[in-house]
């Protein structure tokens, strides 16, 4: 079976247990899975009963599909992902996100937790995506195209919406919140990285760093789908402050954001139109 067939079949078994095909998804990070349980008449899907669905082994990640409302739209909420640096190739790696674009999603909504590279940057602040750098060291369009996902040489000019970026802004500053904006760069992990790489990063623009939405991006933006990207900053990255990583502290900032984290999600999704 090849892969897009693969794709296929997982999205017609989410299709066949819905009542209403969402149009937007939300692909939750580390610790933020919380805002799946939000949704309302949530009609809830473990990965492992999704045909060929990956699942994710690490903390954080429930591994689990819900539909549902949110401010009167159906979406799909997706607790969990699966990394590179699990072993899985950037095909599996991106299957998730084939299959809800297979399903008939329009508008990716792309959440993270990451390590602020910016001094500038508070821990637990929510950090919208203007852009990002793929240092992860694989692309998910190598190799044939299958023109049924999406064009050869797909144009990365602007990956992240910038009419979804002013949405969230207006969703922020409901809830009492400036945005921060940054370019999000993606690293393989799973170690952090080292006080010199941050350096490294900061020179060349990176305002947050982390170890996943970049593939997704690149194939959402392949298929067509319109995406916005926030990461959570759940600690300051390796030598800006004088205490080591773990990943204990990325869940517990995670924990801590969660009602602003939900309110800026609802707030946004509420203004899609």
């Amino acid at each position: 079976m090849s892969y897009y067939d693969r794709v296929k079949e997982a999205a017609d078994a989410i299709a066949g247990r819905v009542h209403t095909v969402p149009d937007t998804a939300v692909v939750l990070g580390s610790g933020l899975g919380d805002f799946a349980n939000s949704l309302a008449d949530g009609i809830s899907m473990p990965y492992d009963g999704l045909p060929h669905w990956p699942a994710s082994g690490v903390i954080g990640h429930e591994g689990r599909l819900v539909v549902g409302t949110v401010k009167g739209r159906t979406i799909v909420a997706l607790s969990g992902r699966c990394h590179v640096y699990e072993g899985h190739d950037l095909q599996t790696v991106t299957f998730a996100v084939r299959a809800i674009g297979l399903l008939g999603v329009k508008t990716l909504i792309l959440t993270n937790a990451a390590g602020g590279v910016n001094t500038g940057f508070a821990q637990g602040a929510l950090m919208v995506i203007d852009d990002h750098i793929n240092l992860i060291g694989g692309n998910p369009l190598v190799g044939a195209n299958d023109d049924r996902f999406g064009p050869r040489f797909p144009d990365m000019t602007e990956v992240y919406s910038a009419r979804l970026r002013r949405l969230a802004d207006d969703a922020g500053r409901e809830i009492g919140t400036t945005l921060p904006h940054g370019v999000y760069v993606a690293l393989l992990g799973p170690s952090y990285e080292t006080p010199a790489e941050i350096r490294y990063l900061r020179t060349i623009g990176a305002d947050a760093v982390g170890m996943s939405t970049v593939p997704e991006a690149i194939a959402a933006r392949h298929m067509g789908l319109e995406v916005l990207g926030i990461s959570c900053i759940t600690n300051m990255a390796a030598g800006v402050l004088p205490q080591p990583l773990d990943h204990r502290e990325v869940m517990e900032t995670a924990r801590r954001v969660r009602g602003q984290f939900i309110a800026l999600l609802e707030g946004t999704i509420g203004r899609l139109g």
